[in-house]
């Protein structure tokens, strides 16, 4: 499934010198990326020679996107929808690009657009279980989530899909059913290493096969450190909102809103929490 493409990873910029991208609902103002590789500089060469192609006005986006100029992704997957306004890939590249601008609104109407024009499309719904999560709008969520997770073949995608279907359904009250979902999951089940490792850690500390202790990262210290810490950080906030303790989850959702990635869906979810806290 698509994920949050973080250019300079390895190299690890936290200084964020480019474009303003957003004012956040907590005040902070975050910026794109340089676009040192020159991504965003090669696509839009490419779509100089072909301006009404829209594979390319999609890569220019998602080369936007690379160096976390959303806004400027949102802006050209709104050009390529002028020539083309059922293209589901633009659709979806929008709405995706929508939601770490807390654009959560334009991100849900894209997105079901998406899922209504392709029906298949496992991406579409991933994404606009998101949008509706964070707008707390828990049991579509849910169903969003349901869907998407029952069109998947990929272990990775099948865990991804159960840890937001888990969380959707707990926040809707629904705990039963949230651990009905759990089973997708069997306990014999490998992880695969790699980017997805934090959501399979999750599922397994939902599961009470791992300690809280166990699945937290240690504070981060560069780009890629922060994605795992945010990501999990923000799920165990979630944990304690659910089971009763606000303040702890509050002190989850505060340490993940003062890094600097904030792309990551357990950024924007955090600071959603907290600005409805305030």
């Amino acid at each position: 499934m698509r994920t949050i493409f973080l250019a300079a990873l390895s190299t690890c910029l936290l200084a964020q010198t480019g474009r303003l991208e957003l004012r956040s609902p907590l005040g902070r103002e975050f910026h794109s990326l340089p676009d040192d590789k020159g991504v965003v500089a090669a696509a839009e060469k490419a779509l100089a020679e072909h301006p009404n192609d829209v594979k390319l006005i999609l890569k220019l986006a998602q080369a936007h996107a690379a160096v976390w100029e959303d806004k400027e992704a949102v802006a050209a997957c709104t050009r390529g929808l002028k020539i083309d306004p059922n293209n589901v890939d633009l659709l979806i590249e929008r709405g995706h690009r929508e939601l770490p601008l807390r654009q959560f609104t334009q991100a849900r109407d894209d997105l079901k657009r998406a899922a209504d024009l392709d029906p298949k499309q496992t991406e579409a719904y991933y994404h606009l279980g998101l949008a509706h999560y964070f707008m707390g709008e828990f049991a579509p969520a849910a169903e969003a989530f349901g869907k998407g997770r029952g069109l998947v073949t990929a272990q990775d995608s099948l865990v991804n899909f159960t840890n937001w279907c888990y969380v959707a359904l707990r926040r809707a009250g629904k705990k039963e059913e949230a651990a009905k979902a759990l089973e997708k999951i069997p306990p014999d089940m490998q992880s695969n290493p790699g980017h997805t490792e934090f959501y399979f850690n999750l599922v397994r500390f939902y599961q009470g096969l791992k300690t809280e202790a166990a699945i937290l990262p240690q504070p981060p210290t560069d780009t890629e450190s922060e994605l795992s810490f945010d990501t999990i950080a923000y799920q165990l906030g979630n944990w304690y909102l659910y089971n009763g303790d606000a303040s702890k989850a509050k002190e989850y959702f505060a340490q993940v809103s003062k890094g600097n990635v904030w792309v990551t869906w357990g950024f924007v979810g955090s600071e959603e929490e907290l600005s409805r806290r305030k």
